[in-house]
């Protein structure tokens, strides 16, 4: 997987680690984040939460290339989830934004008929909906929700633009660490999609600030590709 690629995947999946993961009550809030690649600033990501109405939720990412790494994103690359809050538990409804090649991406959850339809890589979607599957930014939400209540999943579902991929979820311990708002206590836990050995996402994150992450690792193997480290947060 080329740079470009695996900074998209680790933005995208971070970005949706990002929401409160109160399991009562979401709060609005945004937070900002820089990517670092081999100990180069990569990339800046803009995260915010917002409260439609009732049970509906939106939970969008904006994440910016800096310096040379312009050359690998030219542009902005947004993605948004809309979901809603279902007996508890998190249900997308709507996912939409960019791919890594700048190609639209719009996907519908039709949770009566049990399809995924839309858009994605230029091709159209229909895909059978698995009960509990979540989109790369809702995926994340519920889990922390999960983990607040004390009860993460080992397994969920994810859509990744044209295909469905079933990840596993790792509660892996605790660690007080320094960040950009301070030093931290926070709890560990990886992501890793079944069937891939080498490749795994951990994240750090900070229950004092409702499960927000504070800090993410792409690994492959025993390097890490990628890191991610929050900068701001306003509530």
């Amino acid at each position: 997987m080329r740079l470009p690629e695996r900074l998209l995947v680790l933005l995208l999946l971070f970005a949706g680690h990002a929401a409160s993961a109160d399991p009562i009550d979401l709060k609005p809030f945004r937070a900002t984040y820089v990517a670092e690649w081999k100990g180069m600033s990569a990339a800046n990501s803009t995260v915010e939460l917002k409260h439609v109405d009732g049970d509906i939720y939106t939970y969008s990412s904006v994440n910016t290339a800096r310096g040379v790494f312009r050359m690998a994103f030219p542009d902005a690359l947004a993605q948004t989830s809309t979901f809603k809050i279902i007996n508890g538990r998190v249900v997308p409804q709507l996912f939409g934004g960019m791919d890594e090649k700048e190609r639209p991406i719009k996907l519908t959850f039709d949770w009566q008929n049990k399809r995924i339809t839309g858009v994605a890589k230029e091709r159209a979607i229909d895909l059978a909906l698995p009960e509990g599957t979540q989109d790369a930014m809702s995926l994340q939400i519920a889990s922390l929700r999960d983990l607040a209540a004390g009860n993460l999943k080992g397994s969920v579902w994810m859509i990744d633009a044209t295909k469905l991929k079933e990840y596993e979820l790792l509660l892996e311990g605790k660690a007080r660490i320094e960040t950009a708002l301070g030093e931290l206590d926070t709890v560990i836990y990886s992501s890793k999609r079944v069937g891939s050995s080498d490749r795994l996402t951990r994240t750090w994150v900070a229950p004092t600030l409702g499960y927000l992450p504070v800090k993410a690792e792409s690994i492959r193997g025993k390097k890490v590709e990628v890191r991610l480290l929050i900068q701001t947060v306003e509530k």
